[in-house]
């Protein structure tokens, strides 16, 4: 996926606080520009035979393609599920400034 310029990447969490330590954690380390939290949300899925439902918190992670590794492997690092949602989408346009402060960002992360 590194060859995206830039990504919105879904990660979803269990409570509000463990959304805006990553958030925080992912902007600190310049591998996110900005992390928005929506929430709750309700979450339906099927987990290990059965169907779940969960209250969960949404992280739109604005980054690079560049960053995309290193972005999984944090959340991981600090995700409590055993197999955290980690989507991402390429963001095929945008305004010609906001893409160049979300490069600016993060230390010219597009490819």
């Amino acid at each position: 996926m590194s060859n995206d310029p830039f990504l919105l990447v879904s990660v979803t969490t269990p409570s509000p606080e463990l959304a805006q330590q990553l958030a925080q954690a992912l902007v600190e380390a310049r591998l996110a520009a900005c992390v928005q939290v929506q929430g709750p949300i309700h979450s339906t899925y099927r987990w290990e035979a059965a169907v779940e439902e969960a209250q969960e918190w949404l992280c739109t992670v604005k980054t690079s393609g560049q960053h995309w590794a290193a972005v999984e492997t944090m959340v991981c690092d600090l995700h409590p599920y055993a197999c955290p949602e980690i989507v991402a989408v390429p963001l095929v346009r945008g305004s010609a400034g906001y893409l160049a402060w979300l490069a600016e960002q993060l230390g010219s992360g597009a490819d």
